[in-house]
Order: structure tokens, then C-alpha cells, then sequence
């Protein structure tokens, strides 16, 4: 029986060779490079490893800026007049002015970089420009209404953006599908419950509850409203769409009656279950609050929290208030001319890949930078939490890294697998390195966070409550963390490194099988977390070589091939985020850029290709592309994945170190004796 896809969409397969490029290639013929000196790739390391480093922070950890779309600076802006905070001039002068320049040429704002209109997207932020001073008349203003009129309105938004034109009072809370505080209180087996979503979608929704019962108003104090982005007045309108394209007609249906009863009996709802619901809310909240790193640290989750201690009345010197806004300002990115507010933020993923490009670097700064690093991440492994993961595995104890600074509830079996793939890379080459005890209780930790089909999520196991994903509040299809190819790869990975094989590890086993299931028909791999099938096959084909899979079986070769065929003219590669798009065509052509080219050029040394001419132009197009003033690469498309076709994210160092782990690898194998990789990535 098929597997289900991730987000509930079954992928449609696709040819091995994609035809766009195909053509592409046949009318442009690929360099035909042998590659480039040994000593000019040594130079060029040695700049990219000095240019990496100066991003290092004084106490040698890695946090580089994590830039989303224009959704979570507007929400920022619109965050603090909701909450009739004193005017930041300053800081908004700073905001607007980069709305503006991510403004994209149809008039709105795009989910990424030269991406189509986005309509929620674009709605919030011409409200945020209008909020901060912006005439409406202007011509980037005008341009931005023309666009979302002719998409049907602000009406079109997504169900989050309703919510917050409802909080401003710019539509009916009819508007928005009722979600009850009440929802706390449901039994484990009812078919909705908090443990049967997605760690950033429980985060979000519980403090999100209390303000939709509340139903406050936004303070607004310059009375800032809408009303000409609605193509009818949003109070007149008698019917409201709920629901996604991908959810399926006879879902949405059922579900909108749903909610129509659910809208007549709520108010009748008694106030002591009520009550209880509320303050059970309030608990999970508190005890999730994370200090100065927020409510599951990510920004939408930390303003709902905020927001909903604001609407029960609790005063703002209360500490809880207090901490919550300060974890919000810790997001901001402010520069001389422009600023903006990051989702997140990600030392714990920057500082241990960063570990391991200074490792394949291999010069004695680079080694002992690496070595700073990995001892910096080791204090920040959760082993005295046991955070939402234990509702689906009680017995587990915990043992794994979150993402941001500190997220105690929430760590990621991605993130776990990455740490100690460096820290056991380093112990026993380093004096002083004591990674054993926590590099055991990261793999114990791993191992019980394995669903049932063989793979991992990134968050909780077994996580396939697919048809949440079709409830109206889901019209972003992202509801869920299933188990994909991507996450699953990095436990084989580290798993395989840490000397488990497939004849010892039922655990190894079932991964390296659900790997090669999920496996496309044109030879890529699905990616998740980073954009697309270059990213989820870089993962999976780093992970069969690390688990024994031989070079030339079947799957290594398909890989190799589907590697090969997309390669660009120029000799890089590069994939668009409309991969992700509904119809799952696979692969969308887009220009060569340094992330993606290292990915691909890593995949084909893993499987044993160091020496394919494919490698070599790779090599010679970051060599090519590099910057001379500071050894790095730039890269303005985003290649990390949020939610596909949703959110997504430019991570600004993966083309930092991303294409000096590439290149050091080329050096190193071309050196060594080994045709391919001897650790798991």
C-alpha cells in the first residue's frame, strides 16, 4: 500500500528527466570542466572558512539572520498599535522601507524571493505601510490595491489574516471558523485534540482560543483601517469561504457545517467548563513561556501569547507580560536603513552545520572554531524536560536540541541528529572532548521517536492525523509533522555514523526502508525543511551511503541520474519553491545558486562520484561565483522551507557554509583514499 504523502496530497510522479531543463540543456551544452587546481581550491577554502567565521559570536556559536516574507514584520507593526504601544518612528521608517523593496512587480508581496502574489501576504503588508504613514495614493500603494482587488479582495485572505482584521474590527468574526476554548478539554480519543497536531500549530492555537472567545478590539489609535482593499463591505457579506485548495470539496463541506453550528451554539456554551478552558490555556502558556525565548520561540505563537495575557486583564509589570513582549524584540533584524522581524531564530542549526564545514575546511583555525562550537551546544541539550513529543512516548527519556536558543518543550530530532553527527566527528581527534553521555541519550532519544512507518517527523512521532489538515482553521495544509525524507535521512545518517548497520538495527532498518519508499519515481527525494527534492535528495543519498548502501544499487544510480539531469548550463543548480506547488509536479527549474549547487555537489560525493564531471563544474561554478572581498557566496533566493506553498525561509548561511563544506569536500576526497564520504553528511 503507497504511503501518504506529507500535507495529506498524494505527489504525482514525474519523468526522469525534467523537460524544462532537458531542453535547456540540449540547446545550451554543459561546460566541459575538469575542475580547478588544488591550490586555487585551497585559497578559495581558506577565504570562504575566513569569511565564515567573522560571522562567529564572541563565545563562538553561530546565529545567522532567518528571513521569512513580509507577513511577520507587518504583523510586528500591526502588533504593537493593536496594543497602543507608543509609536516607534524610528523603527517603522525602518520596517516600511523594507516592505517597499520586497514589493514584488505585480504590485503585491510574494511568499519569497521573485515569487507570484501572495494575498494574505499582501494584505497585511499594505496595511502595515498604511499604519505607519504610507499614502494610500502612493504609487507603490496604489499598485498593491489594484493587485489585491483584482485577486477578489482582502476578503481572500487566510483564515490567520482574517483574525487579525477581525481583532482590528475590518471584518465579522463570522468571518473567521469558530475554534471554542472548550477545545482544551477534549479527551485524548475525540478526534480533535492539541497532542494529535503539530508542535507550532499547538503553540499557536491555544493562546489563539482565548482570543477568539474574548473577541477584543485593537486599541488603533490612529483609527487605521481597510475598508478599500474589500471588494463589498466585509459587514454585508452574508457567506464566508473557509478552507484550502487542498482540501477536498466534500471535507470543506462537511466542515462549514460544522462550523455554521457551532457559531449558534457556542454562546450557549456553560461558563464553568468555559472558565476551566480558559485557564487550563493560560497554564499551558505559562508553562511554555520559554523566558526571553518566547512560547515555542517562534513569533506568531509568542504575540498570541502576549496578546491573550493583555485581553484576561494581567498587568503589563507582571513578569509573564513582561518576558513575553521582550521575547518579541529579540527577533528584530535592525540595520543603518532598513529593518524587519525574523520568525525565529536558529543557533542551535546554524552553530552545528557550521561545525561541520569548519571540520571539512580542516585548516587547525577552523578545526579549533569547530571544537568551540560543538562544546558551546553541548550545556544546550534537553535532558530534564519532557516536552509535548512524550504524549505520543511516555517512556522516552529525553535527550535532543532544539532549534533556538532555548526551547525545552519542543526539541527536533533534525537538529538532535546534526550536533552529534559533529560531536562524534571531533571525539577522540580533540583532547578534552566528552560528548559521550549526551551523544548516547541523543541516539536513545532518536530511536524512540521513530513512527511506526520507519521515519521520523521533526518534532513528535507518528503525526498523521491527515484529515485535521482538512478543518477550516487548516487552509494552510500544515496542521501536521509527519515523518519525510529529509528529517528521516539525518537519524539514518547519524544513527549509521554512531555504528549501527542494517543486520544490528531494526531501528537503522526500518529507516533506510522508508527511505527507499519514499524514493520518486524520477530519482529525487522530497524535501520538507529545505527546498525541494535537491535538498531531500542530498539527505537521503547522504544517508544510504553512511547506512552501507552500495553506490551502485538501484536507488544510488536513480539519485545520480535525476542529480545529473537538472544540473544547469552554467554547471550549478537551483530549484524554484513552486516545486512545492499543489499538483506536486516535482522539480521547477530556477537559476544556479550556491546552497542548492553544494546539496546537489554533496549528494554525488556521497554516492561515490567525487570524480564526475558533473562534481567538477559544480565546483568551478561556486569557485566561479564566489566573492573576492569576503570569500562568500551571495543568494538571494529562499531555499529553506517553513510550510510549502505557505511559508518559507532564506536562510542567510547556508550560502556561507554550505558551499565551503562542498568544496572542502571536493579537496578532501580528491586527496584521500575513500571515492566517497566516510561520515553520515
Amino acid at each position: 500500500m503507497p504511503r501518504r504523502a506529507p500535507f495529506s496530497k498524494q505527489r504525482r510522479r514525474r519523468p526522469a528527466r525534467p523537460r524544462e531543463v532537458a531542453a535547456l540543456n540540449d540547446a545550451t551544452p554543459l561546460r566541459n570542466l575538469s575542475g580547478i587546481p588544488l591550490d586555487e581550491l585551497d585559497r578559495r577554502i581558506a577565504s570562504a572558512t575566513d569569511g565564515v567565521l567573522s560571522y562567529r559570536k564572541p563565545d563562538g556559536h553561530f546565529c545567522f539572520e532567518l528571513e521569512a516574507d513580509a507577513t511577520i514584520p507587518s504583523e510586528y507593526v500591526l502588533m504593537r498599535h493593536y496594543r497602543g504601544e507608543p509609536v516607534a518612528a524610528e523603527l517603522e521608517r525602518k520596517i516600511a522601507i523594507y516592505l517597499r523593496r520586497i514589493q514584488g512587480a505585480h504590485g503585491g508581496w510574494p511568499l519569497f524571493h521573485n515569487g507570484a502574489f501572495d494575498i494574505s501576504a499582501s494584505v497585511k503588508a499594505y496595511f502595515a505601510l498604511k499604519m505607519i504613514g504610507d499614502d494610500i495614493n502612493a504609487p507603490h500603494m496604489e499598485r498593491a490595491r489594484e493587485a489585491i482587488l483584482a485577486y477578489g479582495g482582502a476578503a481572500k485572505s487566510n483564515v490567520f489574516t482574517r483574525i487579525l482584521l477581525a481583532l482590528y474590527g475590518q471584518v465579522p468574526w463570522a468571518a473567521v471558523p469558530t475554534m471554542p476554548v472548550e477545545i482544551m478539554l477534549l479527551p485524548k480519543w475525540f478526534p480533535f485534540h492539541l497532542d494529535k497536531v503539530s508542535y507550532w500549530a499547538r503553540t499557536v492555537m491555544v493562546p489563539l482560543f482565548v482570543l477568539m472567545l474574548k473577541k477584543p478590539l485593537a486599541k488603533n489609535a490612529k483609527k487605521i483601517g481597510i475598508a478599500e482593499l474589500f471588494v463589498e463591505p466585509p459587514f454585508e457579506m452574508k457567506t464566508w469561504s473557509f478552507g484550502g485548495a487542498h482540501q477536498k470539496w466534500y471535507w470543506k463541506k462537511f466542515f462549514i457545517s460544522l462550523d455554521k453550528v457551532l457559531k449558534f451554539v457556542v454562546p450557549y456554551f456553560p461558563k464553568g467548563p468555559q472558565e476551566r478552558a480558559i485557564a487550563k490555556a493560560v497554564a499551558f502558556v505559562d508553562e511554555r513561556l520559554n523566558g526571553e525565548d518566547g512560547l515555542g520561540a517562534i513569533f506568531p505563537a509568542m504575540v498570541n501569547a502576549l496578546e491573550m495575557y493583555d485581553v484576561l486583564g494581567v498587568p503589563a509589570d507582571d513578569p509573564r507580560v513582561v518576558i513575553a513582549r521582550k521575547s518579541i524584540e529579540k527577533l528584530l533584524v535592525v540595520k543603518d536603513h532598513e529593518a524587519y522581524c525574523q520568525p525565529c531564530l536558529s543557533p542551535i542549526w546554524d552553530t552545528s552545520l557550521v561545525s561541520h564545514a569548519l571540520l571539512e575546511a580542516g585548516s587547525p583555525e577552523a578545526e579549533k572554531a569547530a571544537h568551540v562550537a560543538l562544546d558551546w551546544l553541548k550545556p544546550h541539550q534537553i535532558l530534564d524536560v519532557k516536552g509535548d513529543w512524550a504524549a505520543a512516548r511516555p517512556d522516552v527519556r529525553p535527550g535532543g536540541w532544539a532549534f533556538q536558543y532555548a526551547n525545552p518543550h519542543y526539541p527536533d530530532v533534525d537538529d538532535t541528529a546534526v550536533v552529534v553527527m559533529g560531536m562524534d566527528r571531533v571525539k577522540g581527534r580533540v583532547a578534552g572532548t566528552d560528548y559521550d553521555a549526551g551523544i548516547e541519550r541523543a541516539r536513545e532519544w532518536i530511536h524512540g521517536l521513530q513512527s511506526d512507518d520507519g521515519g521520523w517527523g521533526a518534532f513528535d512521532a507518528d503525526n498523521k492525523y491527515y484529515y485535521l489538515n482538512h478543518i477550516p482553521f487548516a487552509d494552510h495544509g500544515a496542521l501536521l509533522d509527519p515523518p519525510t525524507s529529509d528529517v528521516s535521512a539525518r537519524c539514518v545518517s547519524m544513527l549509521a555514523q554512531l555504528g549501527e548497520t542494517i543486520e544490528t538495527s531494526e531501528v537503522l532498518k526500518r529507516g533506510v526502508d522508508y527511505l527507499i519508499a519514499e524514493q520518486e519515481n524520477d530519482g529525487s527525494w522530497f524535501g520538507r525543511w529545505g527546498v525541494n527534492y535537491v535538498y531531500g535528495t542530498w539527505s537521503s543519498m547522504c544517508a544510504l551511503n553512511a547506512a552501507g548502501v552500495q553506490h551502485d544499487a538501484p536507488v544510488m544510480r536513480r539519485g545520480v541520474d535525476w542529480l545529473v539531469s537538472i544540473q544547469n548550463p552554467d554547471g550549478g543548480w537551483g530549484e524554484d519553491c513552486d516545486s512545492y506547488k499543489l499538483d506536486y509536479k516535482g522539480y521547477e527549474p530556477a537559476p544556479s545558486v550556491a546552497s542548492q549547487t553544494a546539496w546537489a555537489i554533496l549528494a554525488l560525493q556521497a554516492a561515490g562520484e567525487n570524480d564526475h564531471p558533473a562534481v567538477a563544474r559544480g565546483v568551478a561554478w561556486l569557485a566561479e561565483t564566489q566573492r573576492d572581498e569576503d570569500g562568500l557566496w551571495p543568494e538571494e533566493f529562499f531555499t529553506g522551507g517553513g510550510f510549502p506553498r505557505v511559508f518559507y525561509l532564506r536562510y542567510h548561511g547556508y550560502a556561507k557554509f554550505f558551499p565551503l563544506w562542498a568544496m572542502a569536500r571536493y579537496r578532501n576526497l580528491k586527496q584521500g583514499n575513500s571515492p566517497a564520504t566516510q561520515f553520515g553528511m
